[in-house]
């Protein structure tokens, strides 16, 4: 892997522990499968599956679980250079109940701190920041310090480059008040190029929750492309000369945690090829379909001819 990948994505890293037992609380569930997991690395890992050279910034504890997200990263195709090793802070560890179609409660056990939330601007490489087809950054890396400066930094070094990619991915569990987020949000938002995330993230961001007029107000922001994901209604994507509405792709949902994720990292795909903003936004949609439809998340991933084969009706 090169030192200036095709995506460099900075953010969230741990263990997902997922039930394999559905419709139970975790009282009792006995079994559980082990994914890697958090939004920045599986946004990674859906990206690498289409051949991209992609590396994420980010920090693990110096315990077992770390290790194992270090190898997992390896394997699933994602370069791990820029992870460091935190030696005061245990890796931490997602847990999930199953109870489809719509109801997947998140329980996170980051306590003090996670040490994805200790990344610091000295971890960065600004040439790769720079260099970098698209830097994809989260607004949970926002919520804390040193992260957040670390995040300030890389758009500083990036300075407004194309496909600089802003998901808002607002979880409330790591913030006081959803007005400490807001305040965040807005001045990245002049930094970023693009923005994606649901009605009520970008309720948070920009106070609208309506499709069209939230991806108007990004717009106003200075972003270049929105991206609002409407849920069973789809999703609405729009530049100051273009707006694309693309339906939901259904299936049978076993678990609709990684779907955003999968779609993010299909997006990555789409920008980088070049495609039209109806293609990119269709097969994004077909990727975060496929993975609702299966247990896990990042080793869920589909590559490019699965996600086509179901695009033409295979």
């Amino acid at each position: 892997m090169s030192d200036t990948p095709e995506i460099l994505a900075i953010g969230r890293l741990g263990v997902d522990l997922y039930p394999l037992e559905d419709a139970l609380g975790l009282d009792q569930v006995k079994t559980f499968g082990k994914y890697l997991g958090g939004t920045a690395a599986n946004v990674a890992v859906a990206a690498a599956r289409y051949g991209h050279e992609v590396e994420l910034v980010s920090r693990v504890g110096d315990d077992p679980f770390g290790r194992y997200l270090l190898a997992e990263l390896e394997r699933l195709g994602v370069g791990n250079r820029l992870v460091a090793t935190d030696p005061g802070l245990k890796t931490p560890l997602t847990f999930c109940e199953i109870f489809p179609p719509d109801d997947f409660p998140l329980y996170f056990y980051r306590e003090p701190k996670a040490p994805d939330m200790n990344v610091d601007a000295a971890q960065l490489d600004l040439d790769a920041v720079r260099g970098a087809g698209i830097l994809w950054i989260t607004t949970t890396g926002l919520s804390e310090q040193p992260s957040r400066a670390a995040h300030q930094a890389a758009l500083a070094a990036r300075a407004g480059a194309r496909h600089t990619i802003l998901d808002l991915d607002y979880r409330p569990m790591f913030w006081d008040e959803a007005s400490d987020a807001t305040a965040q949000i807005e001045p990245v938002l002049a930094q970023v190029t693009v923005a994606v995330g649901n009605r009520e993230e970008c309720l948070v961001a920009v106070g609208e929750s309506d499709p069209h007029r939230a991806a108007d107000a990004l717009l106003d922001r200075g972003v270049e492309l929105a991206i609002v994901k409407q849920g069973p209604k789809g999703v609405l994507a729009k530049t100051r000369e273009e707006t694309v509405e693309v339906p939901v792709h259904h299936v049978d949902v076993v678990n609709g945690l990684g779907a955003g994720d999968a779609f993010g990292g299909a997006l990555c795909h789409g920008l980088l090829e070049g495609w039209s903003l109806e293609r990119t936004l269709a097969f994004a949609n077909v990727a975060g379909a496929i993975v609702a439809s299966r247990r896990e998340c990042s080793t869920a991933m589909p590559d490019a001819t699965e996600v086509n084969a179901l695009l033409q009706g295979a």
